[in-house]
């Protein structure tokens, strides 16, 4: 919970609050994967951070009330909802890209979608170890 936390701050601010930036730059760490998708819309920037925001704030209370089985399932399926169809699209679009890039999409994406999936049963473990 606490890296699917992470991932949806840094995108979430990132976006929402330096849209252009972020449009230009992301994922940072000297790559952009945006501009080869499209032009820069400040509104569907701003909707992607306020919807990676939301999911920090759901992730975050997730992880104060971490003992409340439907919660971090109700998390962990938001995430998973999203995640899935991130990476569906991602791989439809993996052309735009060079090899090294096609391989970060395929891989960071893919490592999310597991976190996600991780946080199902969760809930029900630490239940049954209490």
């Amino acid at each position: 919970m606490v890296s699917l936390a992470l991932v949806g701050a840094y995108t979430g601010f990132w976006a929402y609050f330096a849209p252009r930036h972020w449009h230009d730059r992301f994922p940072g760490f000297g790559r952009s994967w945006l501009p080869q998708l499209g032009p820069f819309n400040e509104h569907l920037a701003k909707d992607t951070g306020a919807m990676f925001l939301a999911l920090t704030v759901l992730s975050l209370i997730a992880l104060r009330y971490v003992r409340n089985d439907v919660l971090v399932r109700t998390a962990g399926l938001a995430w998973l909802t999203f995640n899935v169809l991130h990476l569906t699209y991602h791989l439809q679009h993996l052309h735009m890209y060079g090899t090294f890039d096609k391989i970060l999409n395929v891989v960071g994406l893919s490592a999310i979608v597991l976190l996600s999936i991780a946080l199902l049963p969760t809930a029900t473990r630490q239940r049954a170890n209490s």
